[in-house]
């Protein structure tokens, strides 16, 4: 009776062993089924493509960050471009100021000293402007301002500048004349403002102008020009003072 009790605490030993192999056996197969597929390593490469997406995305934001400042870089220059044109120009008569006039006569004095060219500087003062404001306005002075203005720039060539220093004074840089050529275009400015005539509160009135002339050349300076034509246009100015001051004549 003693053998069968052996073999059967064998045979139920064998068996706790299977099902202890067969539970640990489970979590696998369970896990394969709940997955579906096993997990697959990832392809060769794939970090590499995943950086060359980023340095692709960065390069395209730098670009843009480029394209963005260089927009902004020309919107400033032609800002700045508008801004030095306005402070170079006499708001009232649209030709260069004091400043602006005094720049290209600059320019004008280096190109004749390195070319060895010739020109004539011209500063006119507008005669009888203070009568003719006193009596109608200053609206009626910046008219006659600017027929005169129109007049000086229709009766010079365009490489020509015609300029207003301040106040009723103009100036007008002329290329390429000889001393009496530059003489004679300066009585031609006198009389052509001297003709001209304004009809204000039913009143016809006429200014004037005296003119002073300083030659321009290799050895030139263009401050020291600008008080030679100044003193010369002072010099005509009293010449002329025998002349009637404003006239009002009625219609």
């Amino acid at each position: 009776m003693k053998k069968p009790k052996r073999a059967n605490a064998v045979k139920a030993k064998k068996g706790r062993k299977g099902s202890r192999s067969r539970a640990k056996a489970v979590p696998k197969s369970a896990a394969k089924r709940s997955t579906g597929r096993q997990a697959r390593p990832a392809p060769r490469g794939a970090g590499a493509a995943v950086e060359n997406d980023v340095d692709n995305d960065a390069r395209k934001d730098v670009k843009s960050d480029v394209r963005g400042l260089r927009t902004k870089l020309s919107r400033a220059l032609r800002r700045i471009e508008e801004l030095e044109a306005a402070a170079d120009t006499d708001f009232l008569l649209d030709i260069p100021n004091r400043r602006g006039f005094e720049r290209e006569l600059r320019r004008a004095v280096a190109y004749m000293k390195r070319y060895r060219a010739s020109g004539a500087l011209i500063v006119l003062d507008v005669d009888r402007l203070k009568p003719i404001n006193d009596s109608f306005g200053h609206a009626a002075g910046d008219e006659v301002l600017k027929m005169i203005a129109v007049t000086l720039t229709r009766q010079v060539r365009s490489s020509d500048v015609v300029g207003r220093l301040g106040g009723d004074e103009f100036a007008l840089l002329l290329w390429n004349l000889s001393e009496t050529d530059a003489k004679a275009k300066a009585v031609i400015f006198e009389q052509a403002i001297d003709e001209l005539s304004f009809v204000f509160h039913g009143q016809h009135v006429t200014a004037g102008a005296s003119a002073g002339v300083s030659l321009l050349g290799a050895q030139s300076d263009s401050a020291r020009a600008l008080e030679e034509a100044d003193a010369a246009m002072y010099v005509r100015k009293a010449h002329r003072r025998h002349e009637p001051g404003i006239r009002l004549v009625s219609n």
